[in-house]
């Protein structure tokens, strides 16, 4: 079976430790404001807002569409230049939401491949330190 050409997701993506996190969720519900916070507490920027994907070696790699690599959009300030990865394995599947206190585990599949995910309320302080957990988590 041949990889799937790389698509398009409409999610932000991080790399911590050179592990991917893709952010999802509806526009203003704080995907580039998590970014934003990760980036300030050491984790490195792959893409605002939308990411490309491709199936390669059974897993799933991220990288930043051209026309904005190195960019991420910051309200109240506009759009803003930053150091960026590419091609970074992803590890991670996060979206916007209201998260049970005790969820059970739960998977999304993206192109074919299944990840590791969770819901998070995006805005809260604790959002970063709790992406982290989740990595921890994986090994």
């Amino acid at each position: 079976m041949s990889d799937d050409p790389p698509q398009p997701i409409h999610a932000c993506c991080i790399a911590i430790d050179g592990r991917g996190v893709l952010i999802a969720g509806p526009s203003g519900s704080g995907k580039s404001d998590l970014t934003l916070r990760l980036i300030d507490a050491g984790a490195a920027l792959v893409s605002d807002d939308y990411t490309i994907v491709s199936v390669r070696d059974g897993g799933l790699f991220a990288t930043p569409p051209d026309t904005i690599a190195g960019r991420i959009e910051v309200r109240g300030i506009g759009i803003v230049e930053r150091p960026f990865v590419q091609d970074v394995p992803v590890a991670l599947w996060v979206e916007a939401g209201t998260p049970d206190r005790l969820p059970e585990p739960a998977t999304r599949s993206i192109a074919g491949i299944a990840l590791p995910a969770f819901t998070l309320s995006l805005l809260e302080a604790s959002a970063p330190a709790r992406i982290r957990l989740m990595l921890d988590g994986i090994v």
